[in-house]
């Protein structure tokens, strides 16, 4: 189970509520979260992300894979060009990370991304970190 399935399973033992959204085209290769509270079922993923950007009031980043990846390069780029000013937490507790930072750091000295952007993203390494980096003003 994925990192986000077991956020889910602990969210709603906790007594939360959870809302899943998948691709049709993938409901059939991953596993739905069928015990989730909603379970929105989109045309593709461009339609999936949309709907997770409007109804989010901040994003969360696990470890995780390259869709992970994509989804978090996507939603912190957003917020450095001002599309949004939600935000932006990447909860690292092993320093997954690691590398990415290291890169995003080469392409700033190299004058392909402003510093400023960086002030787009909290890296955290705690879940009370990741608590409070979300729901500070």
């Amino acid at each position: 189970m994925s990192m986000m399935g077991r956020l889910a399973r602990a969210t709603r033992a906790a007594g939360g509520h959870t809302v899943g959204v998948i691709p049709e085209a993938l409901r059939g290769r991953e596993v739905a979260d069928l015990d989730a509270d909603e379970l929105v079922v989109t045309q593709n993923m461009r339609e999936r992300k949309g709907i997770m950007d409007e109804r989010s009031d901040a994003f969360l980043a696990l470890p995780g894979g390259i869709g992970t990846l994509e989804e978090l390069m996507e939603v912190w780029t957003a917020g450095a060009l001002a599309m949004h000013d939600k935000p932006v937490v990447a909860l690292d507790p092993w320093g997954d990370f690691a590398l990415l930072r290291a890169q995003v750091d080469a392409w700033i000295d190299g004058g392909f991304v402003s510093r400023d952007s960086l002030t787009r993203v909290r890296w955290v390494a705690t879940v009370d970190h990741a608590i409070e980096a979300l729901t500070a003003p």
